[in-house]
C-alpha cells in the first residue's frame, strides 16, 4: 500500500509550500484513493473548516473527504460564531487548535490566511483566498495527468482572468515543469509577485507566457481552461468585465486552434455564453465533471500527508 509521506512544510498556504517531489507523491495518492486502493482510518481526527466566502465543491469536498478517512469535519459558519464579530484571528487559531487536527480556511485577503498559520499549533490550508487556490490545482494537474499520464511536453491554456486559479496554475506549472499559457485582456494579468516566484523556478523561462491574445495562446495546447470572469466580491463588476472580456470565451473556433487530444477544464461554476459556450462545456473533450469529482480525491490524499 503506498504510503503517505510527512510534508516538509506543516501548512499548504501556497502551491509552492510543497515541493516537486511532494506534488507528485500527493497526486499519486490521490489516484491511489480515486481507484480505493488506499483504507485510511483516522478515527477521532477532526477538520474545523472556516468559510468567508460560498462554496460547494470546496466544502462538500472536504466534508466527504474527511469522512471517508474516518474523520469529521466541523464547518464554522463565521456569522454565527464568535469570527463575524471581531474576535482575533490569533485567538481563533489558538482555541480551534486545542479542538481541531487540522483547518481549511477560505477566505479574502491572503494575509488572514497567514495569520491563522502563525498562531495555530495545527495544520492549516488554503481552501482559496483571493491570491491563490491551491487546492484546486492539484485537482486541475491530477486530472491533466489521469488524461495524458506524463506531463512532458504538456501545453496548458488558461482563458479568462489572470486570478487566484490562474496564479496556482502558474506555480504548480513552475514546480512541474508544465508550459503555462495565459491570455487575458489587457490591465488583468496574473499577480507580477506570482509571475516572478514563478519565473524563479522555471529552468525554461519560455515555458510561462502571458500575452493578450487568445488564439495565439491555444495554437497547439493540450489543456483548455477557464475560469468565471468575475470572482466572489466583484459581483459589482460583472457588467464592466463582460464587455472587457468578449473574445475570450472558449468556443469551437478556440478550440480548433488546440491540439487534436485537447482537453477542456473548469473550476466552476460556469456560466455558458460568458467564460464557455454550452456546447465547449458539453462537448467530449469536457473533462469538467472529472475534474470536480478529483477535488476530493486530491484533498483526501493532502490529508492524509498532514494527518499522518
Amino acid at each position: 500500500m503506498l504510503k503517505p509521506n510527512k510534508l516538509a512544510n506543516n501548512n499548504f498556504l501556497s502551491s509552492l509550500d510543497i515541493s516537486k517531489e511532494e506534488l507528485f507523491h500527493i497526486l499519486d495518492l490521490a489516484n491511489n484513493f480515486k481507484k480505493q486502493k488506499l483504507k485510511v482510518q483516522f478515527k477521532n481526527k477532526v477538520l474545523g473548516l472556516i468559510f468567508d466566502k460560498s462554496s460547494t465543491r470546496t466544502r462538500v469536498s472536504f466534508q466527504v473527504g474527511m469522512s471517508r478517512l474516518g474523520g469529521s469535519t466541523i464547518d464554522l459558519n463565521p456569522t454565527t460564531s464568535q469570527i463575524g464579530r471581531g474576535e482575533p484571528i490569533k485567538d481563533t487559531a489558538r482555541v480551534l487548535s486545542r479542538y481541531c487536527d487540522v483547518i481549511a480556511i477560505r477566505t479574502f485577503n491572503h494575509s488572514d490566511l497567514e495569520e491563522y498559520a502563525k498562531w495555530s499549533t495545527k495544520p492549516v490550508i488554503n481552501a482559496l483566498t483571493d491570491l491563490e487556490h491551491p487546492c484546486q490545482a492539484l485537482a486541475d494537474f491530477m486530472t491533466i495527468k489521469e488524461e495524458f499520464i506524463d506531463l512532458e511536453n504538456i501545453v496548458l491554456t488558461f482563458i479568462g482572468d489572470g486570478n487566484n486559479v490562474a496564479n496556482s496554475l502558474i506555480l504548480c506549472g513552475a514546480l512541474l515543469g508544465v508550459e503555462i499559457r495565459i491570455a487575458c485582456p489587457k490591465g488583468y494579468e496574473p499577480n507580477p509577485l506570482i509571475i516572478d516566484k514563478a519565473l524563479k523556478i522555471y529552468n525554461n523561462k519560455n515555458l510561462l507566457k502571458i500575452t493578450n491574445d487568445p488564439f495565439s495562446a491555444v495554437l497547439g495546447a493540450n489543456v483548455l481552461y477557464t475560469d468565471v470572469w468575475s470572482s466572489m466580491g466583484e459581483e459589482y463588476k460583472k457588467e464592466e468585465k463582460d464587455k472587457e472580456f468578449n473574445g475570450f470565451t472558449i468556443d469551437s473556433d478556440l478550440i480548433r486552434k488546440a491540439a487534436k487530444d485537447a482537453i477542456v477544464l473548469h473550476c466552476l461554476p460556469a456560466y455558458r455564453s460568458k467564460e464557455i459556450t454550452e456546447e465547449v462545456f458539453e462537448s467530449d473533450k469536457s473533462r469538467i465533471f472529472e475534474q470536480a469529482e478529483n477535488r476530493m480525491h486530491a484533498q483526501q490524499a493532502l490529508l492524509y500527508c498532514l494527518l499522518s
